[in-house]
């Protein structure tokens, strides 16, 4: 392809998309930009450029920018020339040397694209982009995001299921590059886009291009690199470093997908250590799905008590009667069927898939969010649902089919244990470090980059201990929404005053005698962050006169209550329950706090509220249960 009429010029400034200002011949122009991409590395301050005057010397804008000097590079930025020389290249010959049609614009469907070709019996679309983006050699597109660009991409694949061939052709619009990869900085959907059009069948190529200051014509091909370069190569040392070095750990015995499933549930919000009393205890208890499917609210929930998020293992019993109802009992083998599962996301079926049945499916959890974006030294926010799918295809694409649970045990197991968050990763114990390009980069601690949750909703709410002699008010939450269908002493939404709570007391049809103020406390959640202020409130025949929907109960009779169906509530500590009985069992105590088996105990001894992490430790007090919010 040979142009007329170029003139050399110095680049001034772009003030929009579609024109320049550019000195030629000592006097400065306004020149029409065909390239409406950013090109911003290219159009800089003083660079020169390359433009071509028109034809017409009535047209507005005199002068096309064709190219511009980068260093010692020729760059060629007209955006209407790839079809050009593409369709001139073709017919010279290449790619389909026994063409009969080669045919510009053909419309499909919703798209145009820019060439149609028929050889023999093969009907062929053709898709060109061109390329001016480059970096150290690397060329890359887009350089601006482009959503006709991944719509064609679209039709390009479903035109393959109609017997069309299809060709994505990169023309990259200048010499002596590397390799030709998506810029997933910019839009990695598109990169996304183009790999699942690969699989499909769809054809993806890259051609450089000999570039004069007035002519351009195709080169030779060049590499296409849609996976990240480092990332391809992680398979076989992460495979060998995790067979030599993967920890003992229970789930790691006598693997079944049961005992799979099981674990990583378990550890979800739960750290390892922590896990492994329970894991044993669980599986003791429920040894098979069967088990699971069958077991009574209370004994399920009594066997996850201090492991929190409580509808983990509700989620966990549906899904077991799932199996037994819709696959005769025996686990589902396939990754779509074990994903069908309530309660089962990508991560869980990934890890069942691939640790029990050595299914290629990734399992991406926080450690290998943060391995891989270390590997790729990416920025991109690991928070982002888009990020997480992106990872989750490039990974399924290199996981050896024969050491599939080694590979994502692996990625697991050294985000765990080596490239760890908050801290210095220990770069010199990873077999992965001369892949890491953050490492190279020195920018290992700056990643991954994760938006900060946001901030937690404070509740102030008002919790009481409604007493008649020895009896205590309990009552059972809601079966949906927070800590649903557990049990907890009756609180309000607000931070009451005396006055207000023995108010409250009165309308829900007690009859106060005497009030005494407990002190505060506070629990924190996820999401939010309850702030609570408690009363005992010693009040007449509780049973007799109370509207709302509770449960009156003596705290040593909790424990034998079972036919109420819940686990015990309340209880006193055998080595004192002697002296406790010399004592108002309730009024000088406060449990406003327990959860998740980091229960908190406030009570008043010697006017002085102290504070117990470890209330199995605790005497002369009431115990509370895990299942119970106070």
């Amino acid at each position: 392809m040979k142009y007329e009429r170029i003139e050399i010029g110095r680049f001034i400034e772009r003030p929009n998309r579609f024109i320049a200002y550019v000195e030629i011949a000592g006097k400065k122009e306004t020149v029409h930009v065909k390239n409406t991409g950013r090109c911003a590395e290219l159009l800089t301050p003083n660079a020169s450029v390359y433009v071509q005057r028109a034809e017409n010397p009535d047209r507005k804008t005199q002068w096309d920018l064709i190219g511009v000097k980068k260093g010692k590079r020729m760059i060629n930025m007209d955006s209407q020339i790839p079809n050009k020389v593409v369709e001139e290249w073709i017919k010279q010959g290449n790619l389909f040397p026994d063409a009969i049609v080669i045919r510009p614009e053909k419309t499909y469907r919703k798209s145009r694209f820019d060439l149609y070709v028929e050889e023999g019996d093969r009907k062929i679309f053709v898709e060109v982009k061109g390329v001016t983006l480059e970096e150290n050699g690397i060329v890359k597109f887009p350089d601006a995001p482009t959503e006709r660009g991944i719509k064609h991409i679209e039709e390009l694949c479903e035109a393959t299921k109609e017997g069309y061939e299809a060709y994505i052709f990169f023309v990259i619009q200048m010499k002596g590059v590397r390799y030709f990869t998506p810029n997933m900085e910019t839009q990695p959907a598109f990169g996304e886009a183009l790999k699942r059009a690969k699989e499909q069948g769809v054809h993806v190529l890259a051609y450089d291009c000999k570039v004069g200051k007035d002519s351009i014509e195709i080169g030779k091909e060049v590499p296409v690199l849609l996976e990240d370069e480092n990332l391809k190569k992680i398979a076989d040392p992460l495979v060998e470093w995790y067979r030599e070095n993967k920890r003992e750990l229970p789930w790691r015995e006598q693997i079944s997908a049961y005992r799979v499933w099981v674990s990583e549930i378990m550890l979800q919000q739960t750290r390892v250590e922590a896990v492994k009393p329970f894991y044993a205890r669980f599986l003791n208890a429920l040894p098979t799905v069967k088990d699971l499917a069958e077991a009574e609210e209370d004994q399920l929930l009594k066997l996850w008590e201090g492991l929190g998020y409580y509808n983990r293992v509700r989620n966990m019993q549906k899904a077991a009667k799932q199996i037994m109802e819709d696959f005769h009992g025996e686990f589902p083998k396939t990754y779509e069927e074990i994903k069908s599962l309530t309660g089962i996301g990508n991560y869980t079926a990934g890890a069942i898939s691939s640790f029990a049945f050595g299914i290629p499916k990734p399992a991406v959890d926080g450690n290998v969010l943060r391995v891989v974006s270390r590997i790729t030294a990416s920025y991109d926010d690991i928070m982002k649902a888009s990020v997480r799918t992106r990872i989750e295809e490039q990974l399924e694409r290199i996981i050896p089919k024969n050491a599939a649970s080694d590979f994502n045990q692996g990625l697991i197991e050294l985000g765990a244990i080596v490239c760890v968050p908050n801290g210095e990763p220990k770069c010199l114990l990873c077999p992965l470090r001369q892949l890491c390009e953050a490492r190279e980069k020195g920018i290992e601690s700056e990643l991954p980059v994760k938006t900060k949750a946001k901030a937690r909703k404070i509740e102030k709410r008002t919790v009481f201990i409604f007493q008649d002699g020895e009896n205590v008010a309990i009552r059972k939450r809601p079966a949906k929404g927070l800590l649903a269908g557990l049990y907890e002493l009756p609180n309000i939404e607000g931070e009451l005053s005396a006055d207000e709570a023995l108010e409250y007391s009165k309308k829900i049809g007690l009859q106060p005698l005497r009030i005494k103020e407990l002190g505060v406390a506070k629990h924190i959640f996820s999401h939010v962050e309850w702030h609570m202020t408690g009363f005992a409130i010693r009040v007449d025949e509780l049973e007799k006169s109370c509207t709302e929907k509770m449960l009156f109960i003596h705290p040593e009779e909790v424990q034998f209550r079972q036919h109420l169906n819940i686990i015990p509530i309340l209880w006193i500590s055998n080595l004192d329950r002697k002296n406790m009985r010399n004592k108002n069992r309730t009024s000088n105590l406060l449990v406003l706090n327990c959860l998740s088996g980091y229960g908190r105990l406030f009570f008043e001894c010697s006017h002085i509220y102290e504070l117990i992490t470890d209330y199995s430790h605790c005497t002369g007090a009431y115990h509370v249960d895990h299942r119970v919010l106070l």
